[in-house]
């Protein structure tokens, strides 16, 4: 089935060990406190933040904000050939409109 760890099989000699000495129940020890130290890496949680993350945006959020800022630009620039139109229109009838006031005022002019 599944091949024993480096780990277990340490443990599976030290348990095999006939004299029961110092040196074994040493290396006992250690075996259970290694086995209790991966086990507590293991189940321990990932250290949160204080504070939440927020989500990034999306392909498709990025593309509706590209949409969004063209179509705006297009508008704009419109509306700016729609004010250099009317300001040249207003001014064409100003300059109408004073050379008619000049020619009344002075009807030999």
């Amino acid at each position: 089935m599944t091949e024993p760890t480096p780990l277990d099989r340490a443990e599976s000699a030290v348990r095999a060990a006939e004299v029961d000495t110092v040196a074994v129940q040493l290396a006992l020890a250690a075996v259970e406190l290694a086995k209790a130290a991966t086990a507590q890496q293991q189940t321990a949680p990932p250290a949160a933040c204080g504070h939440d993350h927020k989500r990034g945006r999306t392909a498709g959020e990025w593309l509706a904000i590209g949409c969004a800022v063209c179509v705006g630009s297009l508008g704009l620039a419109f509306a700016s050939i729609a004010l250099a139109i009317a300001a040249c229109c207003a001014t064409g009838c100003f300059l109408i409109l004073h050379r008619l006031w000049t020619a009344l005022r002075n009807p030999k002019g």
